[in-house]
């Protein structure tokens, strides 16, 4: 079987390495014309999605996965505090989770070793659509075209594939935009080191504005201890941090902005919601050629609403179908879950309509869960945008924090 992917990001790759594997011809095509042209921040990867990439993938690069990553379970207990820096309450224990974080640039690179020359970089895709033969047709923006027996969009929030088969686009802007950067852990101040600690916080304040701070360590936290097979890009102790903001003309207005001058920007807003500075020394310290804006989209939380074509010969993973914000760092591990469900319909069903029905209906149901879960935490930061919900924020966050130093630190006993 011939089959065309459409898309060179996580789910893609993992996609085409499964197929390839599997011994399938295989094209994957991507815009861009390097695999580290991506964002370096990182992603989770939980043990369901761990479990779908070790199908897809050789042992050996499962080895180097874990090699280069940083298991939660090493980390201190995740943290949540206010806009005053004030501890209001702790996170779930870690200790027994198989989950890793790894950085995005690392993973795809990872991956693309895996597809290897099945990858085409540099190649723009145009349009989708079936020839005059009945066959699913690929046509790049110089005007060529190829053809396959199944084309698969993994191209993203974005994506042509998507907005081909449902005649429109299939996400939203969800009112938030994000701000991204990256931070060493040895750049802050001692006092700022030991109230993050080496793990990963969220701070909410008022009128929607939210501080993630992701901690990274693949070295120290290595899930699997063999520095020969590590690759990845972060080589110390780094917080992967993210801001948010509900969309405005004002906050929109610093996506224009580059490097210093939209950190400094970017730290005026906090202060403008009077965010305590220390809490922002992490925007300060970060470099500022890291720091990166985006908008936060999202498909329908309602399965039914999801992939809303006819079952045929062309579909999409991923983002393309379920576009999921990174509020519950579940996106990634989502379109490789994806990537694996269609290698396995493909491999189970001699015909291609039927394996795409059976991986459409569990595509559906995936996507609406890991977005129930993300929007969660798009709506409370949302909601803290609201008078009364900004006035909560600021009466209530107080006696939160008095009640939690009342409350032994969990981390403590561990």
């Amino acid at each position: 079987m011939r089959v065309v992917i459409v898309g060179g990001g996580i789910g893609g790759l993992a996609l085409g390495a499964g197929l390839r594997r599997a011994g399938h011809e295989v094209a994957v095509f991507d815009r861009d014309r390097d695999v580290a042209a991506t964002g370096g921040y990182h992603i989770t990867l939980d043990e369901r999605a761990q479990s779908a990439l070790a199908r897809l993938v050789a042992p050996e690069t499962m080895r180097r996965l874990l090699a280069s990553g940083s298991a939660l379970r090493l980390r201190d207990r995740d943290m949540l505090w206010d806009y005053r820096g004030r501890l209001l309450g702790y996170g779930p224990d870690l200790t027994g989770s198989a989950s890793i974080d790894i950085d995005r640039i690392t993973l795809r690179t990872l991956l693309a070793d895996a597809v290897g020359a099945d990858l085409h970089l540099g190649s723009t895709v145009s349009e989708v659509g079936i020839d005059d033969n009945g066959t699913p047709r690929v046509v790049f923006v110089e005007g060529t075209s190829v053809t396959a027996d199944l084309v698969v969009g993994a191209d993203g929030t974005h994506s042509v594939v998507s907005r081909h088969l449902a005649a429109g686009p299939t996400n939203h802007p969800t009112g938030l935009i994000g701000f991204s950067g990256r931070t060493r852990r040895a750049d802050l101040d001692l006092t700022e080191q030991q109230r993050l600690g080496t793990r990963s916080t969220m701070g909410i304040g008022p009128r929607g504005a939210a501080l993630y701070v992701g901690y990274l360590d693949p070295i120290g936290n290595a899930a699997l201890d063999a520095p020969a097979l590590s690759m990845s890009i972060t080589t110390g102790p780094t917080y992967i941090w993210g801001a948010m903001f509900p969309e405005s003309a004002d906050i929109d207005s610093l996506r224009a902005l580059r490097g210093r001058a939209r950190q400094t920007a970017l730290i005026d807003r906090f202060r403008h919601r009077n965010w305590a500075r220390h809490t922002l020394e992490v925007i300060a310290r970060a470099d500022p050629a890291s720091v990166a804006a985006f908008r936060f989209n999202a498909a329908s939380t309602r399965a039914t609403d999801l992939a809303p074509w006819p079952t045929g010969r062309i579909t999409a993973l991923g983002d393309a179908v379920h576009a999921t914000p990174p509020t519950a760092g579940m996106g990634a591990g989502a379109a490789i879950q994806d990537a694996a469900d269609l290698a396995a319909q493909l491999d189970s069903h001699t015909d291609i309509t039927a394996a795409i029905g059976h991986y459409e209906t569990q595509l559906r149901r995936r996507g609406a869960q890991v977005l129930t879960a993300a929007m969660r935490t798009v709506r409370l930061i949302l909601a803290t945008d609201t008078t009364p919900g900004a006035l909560a924020t600021t009466t209530l966050t107080p006696l939160l924090a008095v009640a939690a130093r009342l409350r032994p630190n969990p981390s403590a006993r561990r």
